[in-house]
């Protein structure tokens, strides 16, 4: 009698994990799926002591359609069927000449151009996604310059890039990608047009910049056919803002 009784026990064992682990994959499969890993951490510094790490969604959302403050795309991401124009520009030099030839001004004064080398296709979290953009650092509520003449497309706030703007410019071709500002330039709005060198808003640390290390996230992507201001190829600007 002992002994069918272990044996009763030992079938129970293996019949209960069954169930357990079924239960599971329904409650993901009702929830769409397993649950998310944590995003990466910031990592405020690098060797050169350059704050350059950023935090993206995977996901990509279209124009937001309520109300309030919803999760967006942090940075424009390389969702374009082109790739995305960075290292050495090769193969795109039509477009590297048209945006050099706007004569794009620096968004932050004084700014040693040569530091944003190798921004662009940094990694990040995790190497899930390259950077494709450059990172600033400036003391917080320093100017945010217009980069070339244009219209105020967007203003917008999102939980990874804070307050940020996109400017497009005369031509509608390329978009210029300002993020975790401070605040921005008293009256700035939407559909406002604005000259290059104009300020248009002050460097902080809005959406997930880490508190101690206030920085413009800057980014520049060409425009498609449709011209979605949340959509585009993005270009690294190391290569127009150089000289």
């Amino acid at each position: 009698m002992t002994r069918i009784r272990r044996r009763g026990r030992g079938r129970l064992l293996p019949a209960f994990v069954a169930c357990f682990a079924a239960g599971m994959a329904t409650g993901w499969w009702l929830r769409g799926g397993p649950p998310a890993p944590a995003a990466a951490d910031f990592r405020a510094t690098t060797e050169s002591g350059d704050g350059r790490d950023e935090i993206r969604p995977k996901a990509l959302e279209g124009p937001d359609t309520r109300s309030g403050v919803r999760a967006a795309p942090a940075h424009p991401p390389a969702n374009d069927a082109r790739a995305a124009v960075g290292t050495t520009g090769a193969g795109n030099e039509g477009t590297i000449d048209a945006l050099r030839r706007r004569d794009l001004r620096l968004p932050i004064d004084d700014v040693d151009v040569e530091r944003l080398k190798g921004m662009f296709a940094e990694s990040r979290d995790g190497g899930g996604h390259a950077h494709e953009a450059v990172d600033i650092l400036a003391p917080r509520n320093t100017p945010v310059h217009a980069v070339d003449n244009g219209t105020v497309e967007k203003l917008f706030t999102s939980k990874a890039g804070g307050l940020t703007i996109y400017q497009f410019d005369p031509d509608s071709q390329f978009c210029y990608y300002y993020a975790h500002l401070e605040r921005y330039a008293r009256g700035l709005h939407e559909g406002q047009q604005i000259a290059r060198g104009e300020v248009i808003g002050y460097v902080g640390t809005s959406g997930n910049a880490p508190a101690q290390t206030p920085h413009l996230h800057f980014a520049i992507f060409e425009l498609g056919p449709d011209r979605h201001w949340w959509k585009g190829r993005p270009i690294d600007p190391y290569l127009i803002l150089r000289r």
